[in-house]
């Protein structure tokens, strides 16, 4: 299970076919876990930066283990926040029609986390970036993501980009979103057989 320190705190991701990851983010002592998934390492190392002050869910589908995890803790569990009290972040809606999904926004490490809109698995990043759009949004990506600049991009799918090439990244995977279409399509295959072997 790969782990990550970072200046907004840490990320994990699993290995298996979706590449699901994970982080806490950490400011002044207190800790709020997004989208958590259950791996003893990586929540004792969460534990270690500081209380536990709350666990989201950002995504409609990615229940995981955050409202178990939340209860066990004694931290409030926030499904599709619009507002997280006393966090350092603020949160995006990028909603559309059935389609149910925060993102969060840091300022001052601009760090931006993208649950299930932007990924950097390998099911995502068909073009030649490392990063890309969830392929039932390609059509139409979250156009409000086009204002940030971020230095830490974090994903619910595979792993963090840092530094200059996190907002490049972020910029390209939303400029050639729908051009990518085609070879995402005849990748489509190939990455279904990848998912699966790996499963």
């Amino acid at each position: 299970m790969p782990l990550e320190e970072h200046p907004l705190g840490l990320t994990w991701v699993a290995e298996d076919p979706l590449q699901r990851a994970a982080h806490a983010l950490a400011h002044d002592g207190r800790v709020w876990l997004v989208d958590p998934f259950e791996d003893e390492e990586a929540l004792t190392r969460a534990a270690a930066l500081g209380e536990i002050a709350g666990v989201l869910q950002l995504f409609v589908a990615h229940g995981r283990d955050g409202a178990a995890l939340a209860q066990r803790l004694g931290a409030p569990f926030h499904k599709l926040p619009d507002h997280v009290p006393d966090a350092p972040f603020t949160v995006i809606a990028l909603d559309q029609l059935i389609w149910k999904e925060r993102a969060l926004w840091w300022p001052g490490p601009k760090g931006l986390v993208v649950a299930e809109s932007i990924g950097t698995a390998t099911h995502y990043a068909v073009g030649p970036g490392p990063a890309g759009v969830h392929m039932f949004r390609r059509a139409f990506p979250p156009g409000n993501l086009r204002t940030f600049l971020p230095d830490h991009l974090l994903v619910g799918h595979g792993p963090p980009i840092h530094g200059p090439d996190a907002a490049t990244a972020l910029r390209e995977a939303l400029h050639r979103s729908r051009r990518d279409i085609p070879t995402m399509i005849r990748r489509m295959p190939g990455l279904f057989r990848s998912m699966q072997d790996r499963s």
